[in-house]
């Protein structure tokens, strides 16, 4: 199924973010649970969904942004400390847009990176792999056409 085309209220917030994080030489950009994320540093820093942003915060702090207006958890059964979802409300304003961006950035390095998946044939022991069988490799992901200018 193709991928449904974005709006022009989340292509400007992608904009956004990423001319916020352009002087950056440590950043990446993907796309991941239908949310378009940008990874510093080979982290999850900041996202975009929709007309709302997404943000890793220090999960020591998570009861006070939690507190915050225009914010929400990622999730709010307590299993994604420090995640959370940004309304528009909530960083309309160049020093809310600050806030949130330099707070993202400030806590980057301290976050733990999460460790690159094993493929699943590299998971197989030898002695469980069929003599003979070659190893599939998933094909490329292919970004949205929109970026593919962006390359």
């Amino acid at each position: 199924m193709p991928a449904r085309p974005l709006s022009d209220e989340t292509l400007y917030l992608i904009d956004a973010v990423r001319a916020a994080l352009a002087q950056r030489s440590d950043g990446d950009e993907r796309t991941m649970f239908g949310c378009y994320c940008f990874f510093v540093d080979g982290k999850l820093c900041i996202g975009v969904k929709g007309e709302e942003l997404l943000v890793r915060l220090p999960p020591d702090r998570h009861p006070e942004f939690q507190e915050m207006q225009n914010t929400r958890e990622l999730s709010p059964g307590g299993g994604m400390k420090g995640y959370f979802w940004i309304e528009p409300n909530g960083y309309s304003t160049r020093t809310q847009w600050s806030f949130w961006i330099d707070t993202a950035l400030a806590y980057n390095p301290q976050a733990k990176a999460t460790p690159p998946r094993k493929s699943s044939a590299a998971k197989a022991s030898p002695a469980t792999k069929k003599p003979g069988t070659a190893t599939k490799k998933k094909p490329a992901t292919k970004r949205h056409s929109i970026f593919e200018a962006d390359d």
